[in-house]
């Protein structure tokens, strides 16, 4: 099952792709309810019943429920706001790590802990938006493709073995980063918060579509040239472990989006750098969840 939030004829609304990916089941008339205007609303309020019947519909929906054609809407980030700030791991790659240990100034070390740090997202971007550069305040725009989870269920206290109940499924999010902000202010609130540096997408699988712990293969293309290229088994701080760490006095919510981080192959990476410019075409894709297309304006 592949959640998406979809455009059609000017209105936002959420559905299910067929085992095919070629045509779009909304999601209310698939259920027989109106209740559910957000992706965030169906996250918050879905169940196995709801799930057992999506999975019956989707096995034979021709006849009995209406469908659109994927090519006669847009997609969305399936989450286009986010419920409160995409929760981001940094430096969660070792080769991510050792790529950058001279870019800030110091001696990067692998952490010891997770690095955890919020990204605003005024409205997260999906499938074939426009990175706005930001010419104004940056001349160092790069790209990081990023597993990212989605939250259930809301949880507190999460033991690792457990974890896998609160998730409800996985995309890509491209943690879109301001270089020269980034090391200028030391946080990197700014450097990763400027408006459309989120992206996420094309869909949400759902965690029953997935074996668990998660295998998947990773990276990202610039106008065609592989940059990054590795698989979530080398996280440093796998699903199980993030999950349980933050939910440590800290309760999670439905539809929570947290970015595990990203490999090495980073455009800033680069001896020369190899950041975006005006125009570039980022892509980032992740096996068994599909790809996310971005061009740089």
């Amino acid at each position: 099952m592949r959640f998406v939030t979809y455009l059609n004829n000017g209105v936002e609304k959420i559905g299910v792709l067929s085992n095919k990916d070629d045509v779009i089941i909304n999601l209310n008339d698939l259920l027989g309810s109106n209740t559910f205007s957000t992706m965030l609303e169906f996250i918050n309020q879905c169940n196995e019943g709801y799930i057992h019947t999506i999975k019956e519909v989707l096995d034979n929906y021709e006849g009995k429920v209406d469908f659109i054609h994927m090519d006669d809407v847009k997609l969305c980030a399936p989450i286009p706001i986010p419920l409160r700030s995409v929760i981001c791991l940094g430096l969660n790659y070792h080769a991510h790590v050792i790529e950058l240990k001279d870019t800030f100034g110091n001696d990067r070390k692998v952490p010891d802990y997770p690095v955890y740090f919020s990204k605003m997202a005024n409205r997260i971007i999906g499938v074939n938006d426009y990175i706005n550069s930001h010419p104004e305040v940056t001349d160092e725009v790069d790209y990081e493709v990023e597993l990212a989870v989605i939250i259930g269920k809301e949880g507190t206290n999460i033991e690792k073995d457990k974890v896998e109940e609160y998730i409800f499924g996985y995309s890509i999010l491209n943690d879109i980063t301001a270089r020269d902000l980034q090391k200028k202010h030391t946080q990197w609130t700014r450097g990763k918060g400027l408006d459309t540096f989120t992206a996420m997408g094309p869909a949400i699988v759902h965690r029953s579509q997935l074996p668990f712990p998660l295998e998947l293969d990773l990276h990202s293309k610039v106008n065609g040239e592989l940059r990054q290229n590795s698989n979530t088994r080398l996280l440093m701080f796998d699903i199980p472990y993030i999950i349980s760490d933050l939910s440590k006095g800290i309760t999670l919510k439905p539809g929570d989006i947290i970015a595990t981080g990203t490999p090495a192959g980073v455009g800033k990476g680069f001896n020369p750098p190899k950041l975006l410019k005006i125009g570039d075409t980022v892509e980032c894709h992740i096996d068994k969840i599909g790809t996310l297309i971005n061009t740089v304006k």
